[in-house]
Parts: structure tokens; sequence; C-alpha cells
């Protein structure tokens, strides 16, 4: 018995120790730096980031100054956000921005900095620095790279993000409404019709004001602004929740 205990653990810590080799062993070897970019490419190519990762951070750690740096460096944050890292990405892109400005990455890295904050941002619910900062830095990859391959997803990158800080001072609105402090309602109502008059959320503080004007019995106005919401957003549901709120006021 005791001779049976002994082989099964020696082949389970054989079978363990060969498992810790195969997985000591994912990187493959290289023998020169070049060779080591090379390779990270590839590995990038089919999205095996986390061990591009770890050979772009010694390439970039090694070749300080090399023809290739801003290169490692771009495509370092760019595996960090294929990995979700949005932290780690958004530090390489801005080191490639700042260290690199005339890099024919430049432009790519500015565009995808704005994803990095824009991964670290949270619902509408919560504080929107980070939206803030993606919305700001899209602008301003738009206005220093007019024409480059990546506008159009920045434009309508830009768009989710208003939605989002639409949609986040709707909630703010509504809150105060429930809490019947209805000043401050009407202030976040009134910065979504005259920062985001262009969106959705229109309708929604639209329809907040309406809602305070009939309960502070200005039902003249209330009306007015629930058929602005039925004009303006004519076949979409909101509208229809405007119709019936006009008509019981009418009534």
């Amino acid at each position: 018995m005791r001779e049976c205990q002994i082989a099964r653990w020696t082949t389970a810590v054989a079978l363990a120790l060969g498992l810790g080799g195969c997985a000591a062993g994912t990187l493959p070897s290289v023998h020169s730096e070049s060779e080591r970019l090379a390779v990270a490419r590839r590995m990038a190519d089919k999205h095996d980031c986390t061990d591009a990762v770890e050979l772009l951070k010694t390439y970039v750690a090694n070749n300080a100054g090399s023809a290739e740096e801003d290169h490692a460096v771009y495509l370092l944050g760019h595996c960090n956000l294929e990995l979700k890292d949005w932290a780690a990405a958004a530090v390489e892109f801005e080191r490639l921005l700042r260290e690199f400005p005339e890099s024919d990455s430049s432009g790519a890295a500015s565009f995808r900095l704005g994803e990095a904050y824009d991964g670290q941002s949270k619902p509408p619910d919560f504080d929107q620095e980070f939206t803030v900062k993606a919305l700001d830095q899209w602008r301003a990859y738009l206005a220093n790279y007019p024409g480059h391959w990546l506008n159009s997803q920045a434009e309508h990158r830009i768009q989710l993000a208003r939605m989002r800080l639409a949609t986040k001072l709707v909630n703010n609105g509504n809150l105060y409404v429930k809490m019947h402090d209805y000043g401050p309602a009407r202030v976040y109502y009134h910065r979504v019709e005259s920062e985001y008059d262009d969106l959705p959320q229109l309708g929604d503080a639209w329809l907040g004001l309406a809602r305070i004007d009939a309960i502070e019995h200005r039902k003249a106005d209330a009306i007015e602004r629930l058929q602005q919401v039925e004009t303006r957003f004519a076949g979409r549901p909101i509208a229809a929740v405007a119709a019936r709120e006009r008509q019981r006021l009418a009534n």
C-alpha cells in the first residue's frame, strides 16, 4: 500500500513539474531585438496580446532611440487596448504623442487614446470624468488629423459619448423631480436643451420640463412643450407618451 501511495505521489509531482515547464516556455526564444519586435507583431496580428505585451515591454526598454521605438510603443498600447487594460494603453499612447509627435502612428495613437479613456468611463449614473476626457481627445484628434482614416469612427464615438453625458443630465433632472426639488431639475433639463439639442435625450428633457410645468400649475406651458415633443419626435415612443400626457392635461 505504501509503495502505491509513493508511486502515485511521484507521478503527480512529475506531472506538475511537466505542466510548469510548459507554462514557463510560452514566450518564444528570440535572438535579436529586431526578431523580438517581429515576433511581437505576429502575435498581435493573431490577437495573442498577453505574450506580445511582454515582448514589447522588453523591446521598448532595450531600444530607446531606435527607428522602430515609436511603432513598438504604439503596438504596446494597441495590445493593451485588446486586453482591456485601459490605463496601461493610455500611458503608451500619451507617451507616443508626447515623445514622437511626428510619428506616422501619431494619428492612430490620438484616436486610440480616446478609446483608452472611454474604456475607463462609467455608466451615466456615475461620474463622467473619463467620458469627458475621451470626448475632448477625439475632438482634438479630429482637429489635428483631418482626413485620417479613423475620422469617421471618431465622429461616431463622439456622438455616443455625448449621448452618455446627456443621459447623465436627464437622470439628474429626474432624480430632483422625484425629490420635489424642481429648480435644480429645470437646470439639468435646460442644459440638455442648450448643449445636446441634436440628440434624442432632448425629448426626455422636454418631457421633464412639461411635467414640472404641470405640477406648478402652468398648464398652457406644459401643453405647448408636450406638443413640441410630439412634433420633434413624431413616430417615436416618446411622442406617444407626450400625446397621452397632453390629452390628460387638456381634459
